[in-house]
């Protein structure tokens, strides 16, 4: 077994987006190649309803895929397919904009004014950019839940994960994307295929993702990493990006640590990325913005 060394560690940053929400990009929209396929990831945590009541109006996607998992609030959707739903605390909506497809996303805080989310953003390969948009919703208890021996609390969003298999299924980028929670003062070794890019968001708690191939002793121990880098500190809002290896260590806190570990197989293509469209080539992206203006940007009926 040899653990992923931390590759970089990046605090997400504020950013603007839609018609004026308030929210934090851990990262997109520079060079991806390290997080290949995916694009994206968006944090929009917010407790001030005015910071994000104005929500994503009707906006084109193509190329891509978008996954928004939600914490606290609820987020109402709207397609040019004509699908319309909500979606609540724990819930998932996973779109393939394939072709294209014009939607809206509309952000609704709860009782006490909270909305709490992210939205990753999965790549299409070029044989699948043209391919039929499609819409899938996943409720709360759908969602598988594993609780380990030691409190380690894992929710499998999506791929398979410790024998469970989560319910959002037909991504091409073939993700595994798992909500993980884990006590405070313990060590958790989690496995990740050694094929596939990996990063981890925290957004609670706080702990050490250990730099190392060999075995480590506690941090608070008095010993050393073995011939290694310290661990690397992560706390609320932070991004860390791993090397290859075939599994993660984390050391928590002592309030815990709660993130958000993605994994997926990299497509090692061109990206052509402007805005909401995502394709292979400039004059692929140029056609996109050009059947937008001529109103033959939708495929499907």
């Amino acid at each position: 077994m040899s653990i992923r060394p931390v590759k970089r560690l990046i605090e997400s940053k504020p950013t603007l987006e839609g018609a004026g929400v308030h929210l934090r990009r851990a990262f997109g929209f520079g060079n991806t190649k390290d997080f290949d396929p995916f694009l994206l990831l968006d944090d929009f945590r917010n407790d001030v309803p005015e910071d994000y009541l104005a929500g994503f109006p009707w906006h084109p996607h193509r190329g891509i895929e978008t996954v928004t998992y939600v914490l606290a609030g609820s987020v109402e959707h709207g397609d040019s397919m004509g699908n319309r739903g909500a979606i609540a605390a724990g819930d998932v909506q996973w779109m393939t904009a394939g072709s294209g497809i014009i939607h809206q996303e509309m952000p609704k805080g709860d009782h006490a004014g909270r909305m709490h989310g992210f939205q990753l953003w999965a790549n299409l390969p070029a044989a699948l950019k043209m391919t039929a948009p499609r819409y899938q919703e996943v409720k709360a208890l759908d969602i598988p839940e594993i609780m380990d021996d030691d409190g380690t609390h894992v929710r499998v969003v999506c791929g398979e994960f410790w024998g469970k298999t989560g319910p959002v299924d037909g991504i091409a980028a073939e993700p595994i994307y798992l909500d993980v929670s884990v006590s405070p003062g313990k060590r958790k070794m989690l496995p990740v295929e050694t094929s596939r890019h990996a990063f981890a968001y925290v957004f609670a708690g706080s702990g050490k993702f250990c730099n190392a191939s060999g075995p480590l002793a506690v941090p608070t121990e008095a010993v050393k990493w073995l011939d290694t880098a310290p661990p690397v500190e992560a706390d609320n809002r932070s991004l860390i990006v791993f090397d290859r290896g075939d599994e993660v260590t984390v050391q928590a806190g002592d309030d815990g640590i709660r993130f958000l570990l993605v994994s997926g197989k990299p497509l090692g293509e061109p990206v052509a990325w402007y805005g909401p469209i995502v394709m292979n080539t400039q004059e692929q992206l140029r056609q996109a913005f050009a059947e937008l203006q001529e109103g033959t940007f939708l495929k499907q009926p």
